[in-house]
């Protein structure tokens, strides 16, 4: 069979070797969650519980009325202990609650319901009460993104997990089928797409195999077998792959009658229609040269990584970094009690012979980052620009149509710190833009 793509992109060692054949085993819950009210795009949170008050697992603890939100909620049964700025995964510190876990635990109990007979409504309203966001990453509210303004054709559920060494979605597709299927009818039904579409690279042919048997003998329903490339998992090139669409410069995915989910996400939104189960809980990959036991696991949001790492094995004697996400487009920790939020998606231990110790060097002009960005863009001149703060040329040179990808700085001979240059960018014209 032979696999899609797209222009552009780099190919990457996978490194999935460590955990791409782990079955997903369950992290015990910790002493204490901390869990922040802003683990989305839009609109932070805030509390609806107080100091003192004892909480159940699935109870909702952090609300907004803002449309782009989304809904917190505990994930432990426990006593609030505080609500206070706690450290977060990009450095910032976030309103928290601060949950003392009971030590002993009731498995929530969920009403189960026919999900057949829900409306488009009713499937939307299941969706923001359980706060469900995109978990591959982005984070941006699940409910905002089923109420587009234009009518949707189709539907992709993102199956491709491009990163290397991530391994989780691969096997919540082998492991988790039914409730992914029957979470991605339900996004097309919210949305009125006639047609489906799951987006799996090739180098998963366990997970091709069990979704097409799934789905055998329905219409509306293919798989999108995709060349194992990097960024492939991105929406628009993921669109251009799968549905040779172009999405334009400036626009969204419904521009084209497109909305691209997370395998995720996906059962998420199985298990919010169904069972009326909130978001509490995800499944990360746990990997890297450095870890002591590979391996795919469902973890409590608000689970400190130190909680996570020592029920892993632990840290090896020399670290080099540890990273939330994937190498590519994750976060490099300076801490380790920082929580597990919605959109942590591995945890990533590097020993040091994985990490470049050396700075960054002036712009050689080789053009190797503008052969492989898929945006087609010249991160060369946005970094030179961003560099010396010229903030205004590094936007008139594309810096705000970047999603961050990382090639430019993989394919680097100087190692420029490129995509730190497109966030000092953003972070500039978001300041711009508040006052």
């Amino acid at each position: 069979m032979t696999s899609k793509t797209f222009s552009q992109g780099v190919y990457l060692p996978h490194y999935k070797k460590f955990s791409e054949d782990k079955s997903i085993t369950v992290i015990s819950l910790p002493e204490e969650v901390v869990i922040p009210l802003h683990q989305h795009t839009g609109a932070p949170c805030h509390a609806v519980v107080k100091v003192g008050d004892t909480v159940k697992t699935g109870q909702k603890i952090g609300e907004s009325a803002a449309f782009v939100s989304a809904f917190i909620h505990a994930s432990a049964n426990g006593t609030v202990k505080a609500i206070e700025p706690r450290p977060y995964f990009n450095g910032l510190l976030v309103e928290s609650v601060v949950i003392s876990v009971n030590p002993e635990q009731e498995e929530p109990r969920w009403n189960e319901k026919d999900v057949t007979e829900l409306s488009r409504d009713e499937i939307k309203a299941a969706i923001k009460e359980a706060g469900i966001v995109g978990m591959g990453g982005a984070a941006f509210p699940t409910h905002v993104k089923l109420s587009p303004p234009k009518p949707i054709d189709a539907i992709i559920i993102n199956g491709c997990e491009c990163e290397p060494f991530l391994t989780c979605d691969h096997r919540m597709m082998v492991e988790m089928t039914d409730s992914l299927v029957e979470g991605a009818k339900l996004i097309a039904r919210a949305v009125e797409a006639p047609h489906i579409i799951f987006g799996v690279e090739a180098n998963k042919p366990d997970a091709i195999q069990a979704i097409g048997a799934k789905i055998a003998g329905d219409s509306n329903i293919e798989i999108a077998v995709l060349d194992v490339k990097y960024p492939q998992g991105s929406e628009k090139q993921l669109i251009k792959a799968a549905m040779n669409l172009e999405v334009p410069p400036g626009k969204l995915p419904f521009d084209v009658g497109v909305i691209v989910n997370n395998v995720a996400t996906a059962i998420a939104v199985y298990e919010a229609c169904r069972y009326q189960k909130p978001l509490y809980e995800r499944v990360l990959t746990f990997s890297g040269d450095g870890a002591a036991k590979p391996g795919n696991v469902k973890v409590r949001i608000g689970t400190p990584i130190s909680h996570v790492i020592d029920q892993c094995g632990g840290l090896p004697s020399q670290v080099g970094k540890v990273v939330l996400g994937g190498p590519m487009t994750g976060w490099a920790q300076s801490r380790l009690d920082v929580p597990v939020v919605k959109g942590t998606s591995g945890i990533l231990i590097f020993t040091s012979s994985m990490v470049d110790d050396y700075g960054h060097m002036d712009c050689v002009r080789c053009g190797k980052c503008v052969e492989h960005c898929p945006m087609y863009l010249y991160p060369n001149y946005i970094g030179v620009y961003a560099e010396t703060r010229r903030y205004p040329m590094a936007v008139e040179w594309g810096a705000m149509d970047c999603f961050e990808c990382g090639i430019c700085v993989y394919v680097c001979p100087s190692n420029r710190p490129i995509v730190q240059f497109v966030r000092d960018t953003k972070k500039h014209v978001a300041a711009r833009s508040s006052k």
